[in-house]
């Protein structure tokens, strides 16, 4: 973005307008409200098209303006914007900072400068209608976005970050046209507020191509007489939103961890006693339902909400050491793919993708469920996998060493995982998380054996700390 453009009050004539332009050497004026947010927009065309020969020169700007205002957050991703302007016929959108005001132009000539052909079209595709046909050609777009990615060399995180925002969109999107189809439909809109979440891989920002179903509502709390009013609203909601996303892409959950599952439509106050009674009971029910839920994010809905219970979830697991090695004891099946001698060990003959190594089971989870056990258990709220080695270094729980080697595991194993899907996928081929060992190359089977060998090391200190075996027993189970 260029820095903010003059700015105006609705009150300003034209002849303020055009001075301003002249004197900022500007193309636009942002008209702003008297708190200061900005509500409108005055360009070059405006002044020509209508003030210069429907106004006078002492107009007020008000008059001449474009409102309603389209506005982009600064911290919102470059395609969305230039998709929204080429949308709806736009050359400038003013950015704005997270409490509302002013803080930049874009102008769409400018952005398109640096944007080649090819790019502008995928940027179409991403920012496509919110139709189901729409949102499901954003998200067949995601495939060609992570391989152009990687063929330019970005980190595969960065492009799983990316492809994580994408679906975020797209599920609020979602969420967005299913609220105003039930108020056409005549049930009206939200009778309380709520927050729509997507949990699992979703909510670590590290989605790959083809995530299926990890979502729930949190609704604002409301009186109990009123349940019978208001739950069937939010039943019908998350019927039509899961049904929507799985007509985008999104397959349904087999393990029914959706919104259309009571279990994971709840009030804040429910979620908070549910999560409670998950800490204190300690059974393997429980046990696996909170280690779904841990990684949630908010996608859509009031972001309050979800905050509230992210400070109560980790209140709750702070220094819970005790419902946390039941966590550990849980995922002592996610052993990583390292075997004896340090061979990688493959997938049985009779099960899919056999004789190839499962990257995720044998690879991420161990790594990503071991560092989120370590950031449950010393207060760290965030939820991607390298924010929480990099925060759980800074507060001593991991040393350089660790978190560097961890961090290098990370990125080495998501950039196999990804680039083997995206392969797949282009090859016609079943996409899935596994990759032969004799497509790697020396170098490519080294750091991934050095990454193991440090996965492992993470889950014997963690296994160490939360059960006192100072021997760490095995971590290659399973």
């Amino acid at each position: 973005m260029a820095p903010p453009p003059p700015v105006a009050k609705a009150e300003c004539d034209c002849a303020g307008l055009v001075s301003a332009m002249n004197e900022k050497a500007a193309s636009c004026v942002v008209i702003e409200s008297p708190d200061g947010a900005p509500v409108g927009i005055v360009t070059e065309r405006d002044i020509v098209r209508r003030a210069a020969f429907r106004a006078e020169p002492d107009a007020p700007a008000g008059d001449i303006m474009s409102a309603p205002l389209r506005v982009v957050s600064e911290d919102d991703l470059l395609y969305r914007a230039i998709g929204a302007m080429r949308r709806f016929g736009l050359r400038h959108m003013p950015v704005v900072d997270a409490s509302g005001r002013l803080c930049g132009i874009l102008n769409l000539r400018d952005a398109l400068a640096d944007a080649a052909a090819p790019t502008v079209a995928l940027i179409d595709r991403l920012t496509h209608d919110a139709t189901t046909e729409g949102l499901a050609a954003v998200k067949g777009a995601e495939v060609e976005l992570a391989a152009d990615m990687l063929v330019d060399g970005l980190p595969a995180h960065d492009i799983q970050r990316l492809i994580s925002h994408v679906n975020r969109d797209i599920h609020r999107r979602v969420v967005e046209r299913v609220q105003a189809a039930m108020v056409e439909d005549g049930l009206g809109p939200a009778p309380v507020p709520f927050c729509f979440v997507i949990m699992g891989s979703g909510g670590r920002d590290e989605s790959y191509l083809y995530p299926d179903q990890d979502n729930g509502i949190i609704i604002a709390d409301y009186p109990d007489d009123r349940h019978i009013e208001i739950d069937p609203w939010f039943i019908e909601l998350a019927g039509r939103v899961t049904h929507e996303l799985d007509a985008v892409g999104f397959q349904f959950c087999k393990g029914g961890v959706m919104a259309t599952n009571p279990v994971w439509r709840k009030t804040l106050s429910q979620w908070k006693e549910q999560t409670t009674i998950w800490a204190r009971r300690r059974s393997v029910t429980a046990v696996r339902l909170a280690d779904i839920f841990f990684d949630f994010q908010y996608v859509a809905g009031e972001a309050p909400l979800a905050a509230a219970l992210r400070r109560h979830v980790t209140a709750l697991m702070r220094g819970n050491v005790t419902f946390l090695r039941e966590i550990h004891h849980d995922q002592a099946a996610y052993g990583t793919a390292l075997g004896l001698f340090g061979r990688l060990r493959t997938i049985a003959p009779d099960m899919p993708f056999p004789r190839q190594v499962d990257l995720k089971r044998g690879g991420l989870l161990p790594l990503v469920n071991a560092v989120r056990i370590l950031a449950l258990r010393d207060g760290v709220a965030a939820t991607p996998t390298l924010a929480r080695i990099a925060v759980l270094r800074e507060i001593g729980t991991l040393d350089a060493d660790e978190a560097e080697e961890l961090s290098a595991a990370f990125h080495h194993i998501s950039a196999l995982l990804l680039t083997r899907q995206v392969a797949c996928f282009s090859a016609g081929q079943p996409v899935g998380n596994a990759i032969p060992p004799g497509s790697l190359g020396r170098r490519d089977k080294r750091l991934l054996v050095d990454g193991l060998r440090a996965i492992e090391r993470l889950r014997d200190r963690v296994g160490a700390e939360l059960t006192g075996d100072v021997f760490g027993g095995d971590s290659r189970i399973g």
